[in-house]
């Protein structure tokens, strides 16, 4: 049986909080200027110019790589033998994210009660997905999901006319730092 302190929990899952939010992954910075180095079109080379520049920055200086720092998904894989001291681990994740957005000064969004849209003010609570596995580690996984998409969505109930209409009016959003 391994004891993991609550603590520890916690404190990890604020330092992934942040870290999620202001350092893009290796594997993401290559693609991002492989495709710079093929794009043929300049405004899509600037576009990328500017994507690697601001991801270099937000590293740099710790701040969120976008203003959108989402809501906080949690991938667990908790060993069958491994016990947390001190509380219960839902409850240090819960912990851990609501530390982090505040101490990362990452965006809270999240709401408590969506009909009553009341923001929770600390970006709880996470959604956590977890999978026992056999022995004695813990795995934790932080990852930001933006609400983007879906405030860019739009439902309607109407005849078959009003849905053409509306698909021919819409057009694609840009979040980037494009000016």
């Amino acid at each position: 049986m391994r004891l993991i302190p609550f603590d520890q929990i916690r404190d990890t899952v604020a330092r992934l909080c942040i870290e999620a939010n202001c350092i893009l992954g290796e594997d993401v910075v290559r693609a991002l200027a492989k495709g710079r180095e093929i794009e043929e079109s300049p405004t899509g080379r600037e576009i990328l110019n500017q994507l690697l520049e601001n991801q270099q920055i937000a590293r740099e200086e710790m701040m969120p790589i976008c203003q959108d720092t989402g809501w906080a998904v949690v991938w667990l894989e908790l060993g069958s033998q491994v016990k947390i001291d001190g509380g219960e681990l839902y409850d240090a994740i819960q912990a851990g994210v609501a530390k982090g957005y505040t101490e990362g000064y990452l965006r809270k969004s999240i709401v408590a009660d969506p009909l009553r849209r009341k923001n929770t003010g600390d970006n709880t609570p996470a959604i956590i997905y977890t999978e026992i596995v056999p022995g004695d580690r813990l795995k934790i996984t932080v990852q930001p999901k933006g609400g983007g998409s879906e405030d860019g969505a739009d439902v309607r109930r109407k005849s078959s006319p009003s849905i053409v209409s509306r698909l021919r009016s819409s057009r694609p959003g840009w979040r980037g730092p494009v000016t």
